[in-house]
């Protein structure tokens, strides 16, 4: 019995190690899709300028934008990670506030799918 408890002790201490350990490859700061509380957006104008400065970085994949709902989601390209800093500073540099930050398990088609929902 003692055997027994040891090993599900040592085997649930490991599972924590293992998930505060990041991924392969990932940095401090890398997130998979990425949703921005993003306030000062009012119009498609605006919506395009964030949207082209995002598309000019290396690692963004797919944008939806929801000028509603005053959010950004970004998805890195497959095999690439984000740096949430870099992507927030493109849309603080177009002249808005980022006011939230949240990695989110979704595709940026599965946020927008949600979105619509709404």
């Amino acid at each position: 019995m003692q055997k027994i408890l040891t090993a599900l002790v040592l085997g649930v201490a490991s599972l924590a190690a293992l998930a505060q350990t990041p991924a392969p490859g990932a940095a401090a700061g890398d997130a998979g899709t990425v949703k921005f509380a993003v306030n000062g957006m009012v119009c498609a104008f605006c919506a395009q300028g964030i949207e082209k400065r995002l598309t000019k970085l290396n690692e963004t994949g797919p944008l939806y934008i929801n000028l509603a709902q005053k959010v950004v989601a970004v998805q890195p390209k497959a095999g690439m990670q984000l740096d949430v800093a870099k992507v927030k500073a493109e849309i603080v540099e177009a002249g808005y506030e980022v006011t939230a930050t949240q990695p989110v398990p979704q595709t940026v088609a599965a946020i927008r799918a949600e979105m619509k929902a709404k």
